[in-house]
């Protein structure tokens, strides 16, 4: 599981990180303190995830200075191949064989969710940011779980209303037939139901890798709902929304919205199938300076591809976790760093202005974007323009509706 960290440092990610360490060495430091990052690496979610998150890892290590006091930071990463028990497995390897502190990333929210009660069980740290579901602040909250990048609600809530006030009403859902789209159908549901709209339907899908989505789309049409909702990601959004082109589904009779939109999705299909989309991030490379400035440093390092929320969001939950972990002076008390965490107002060029909230949800901006047509583009990666800017207090469940048992 090595491998691939030790040839990123020394290819000239961290040479001054890799120098610091063998100098620490030399002299008998102390164990490193060690942080895994867990995900997929080279299936449906490597794209959004994989190796540019253990990229983004690194790049927060060094912006940190690479160790705490004497003690060397090191990244392992993992790949947990989509598949629950593996990640499960991976994720006890990591924590009692390998000694990690914590864990990041952790797309699948099957897989998230199993990680939370793990870390909880050993006080171990989970900061997930790969994943969307929920119940990871809410009915499954825990005190050594923090969720770092976005959630289901957040996505909905901006995306929904922003379609229900341009006219569309009734909503037929497409949905991945596991946590992740359960949850995101939930919501959404929820959020329709609440502005006047109603669910005329749903059906869900194999997941990972289904590829023939022409049953659903036949499904979705007959309905006559105003919009055909896509509650899943990656691979399975773009061949859906491919596919709904083939079958004459247009924005003139019916609309579709894609849930959970990312960057990568939109430079897969290109401009001309998904010009004038609209979606929500709480992050997008050209969104700011600061933002821009990290792009430029992150894609050299991961083959000229510009960082995704997720990639963004491991840099940033990994630079919060360790300045609690700095604080604290106990990096093993899982429990005790995410307090930490939870304390320290959160402060970067990721994501702005946050807080994380008593049930674990990091709180900051959401964003609703409209993807550029490709006479407005001037460059690959140069998709989005700013339609509005949603404050997390807004953007994010209220507390107390969570569910969460430490939300008071």
């Amino acid at each position: 599981m090595e491998m691939i960290t030790r040839r990123l440092v020394t290819a000239g990610l961290g040479g001054t990180l890799a120098a610091g360490l063998g100098s620490r060495r030399a002299r008998a430091a102390p164990p490193p303190l060690k942080l895994g990052v867990i995900n997929d690496y080279a299936g449906v979610y490597s794209d959004i995830g994989g190796p540019g998150s253990v990229v983004a890892a690194h790049m927060a290590v060094e912006d940190f200075g690479g160790a705490i006091g004497d003690t060397p930071i090191e990244i392992i990463n993992a790949d947990h191949q989509n598949k629950p028990d593996m990640g499960t497995s991976l994720a006890r390897r990591l924590y009692d064989i390998d000694g990690c502190a914590a864990l990041f990333d952790i797309p699948n929210s099957s897989i998230a969710l199993a990680v939370s009660g793990i870390a909880r069980d050993k006080n171990r740290v989970a900061v997930v940011s790969g994943a969307n579901t929920n119940r990871l602040t809410g009915d499954a909250c825990s005190p050594n779980t923090v969720h770092w990048a976005l959630d289901n609600y957040a996505l909905a809530k901006s995306t929904c209303t922003a379609v229900m006030k341009s006219g569309g009403k009734s909503w037929f859902f497409i949905t991945a037939d596991y946590a992740f789209g359960h949850d995101m159908e939930s919501e959404a549901s929820a959020l329709i139901r609440a502005q006047g709209g109603t669910v005329l339907g749903a059906v869900r899908h194999p997941f990972p890798g289904n590829t023939d989505f022409s049953s659903y789309l036949l499904q979705a049409q007959a309905s006559g709902a105003d919009v055909i909702a896509l509650a899943n990601s990656t691979n399975d959004f773009q061949n859906a929304l491919k596919q709904a082109s083939e079958f004459g589904i247009d924005n003139s009779k019916q609309r579709i919205a894609g849930l959970t939109t990312y960057i990568t999705d939109i430079d897969a299909l290109g401009l001309q199938v998904a010009q004038g989309a609209v979606l929500s991030l709480p992050f997008y490379w050209d969104l700011n300076d600061g933002t821009r400035s990290f792009g430029k440093r992150f894609a050299p390092l991961h083959g000229g591809r510009m960082p995704t929320v997720f990639q963004a969001a491991v840099y940033s939950g990994v630079l919060h976790y360790l300045k609690a972990a700095k604080d604290t002076g106990t990096p093993m008390d899982g429990r005790a760093v995410v307090a930490r965490m939870k304390a320290l107002p959160v402060e970067d060029i990721i994501f702005g202005h946050g807080h994380v909230r008593p049930n674990g949800t990091n709180v900051h901006s959401m964003y609703l974007f409209k993807v550029k047509s490709p006479a407005e583009s001037t460059a690959r990666w140069d998709y989005f323009k700013v339609e509005q800017e949603v404050p997390g207090e807004q953007a994010y469940k209220p507390l107390a509706l969570t569910g969460c048992t430490m939300a008071t």
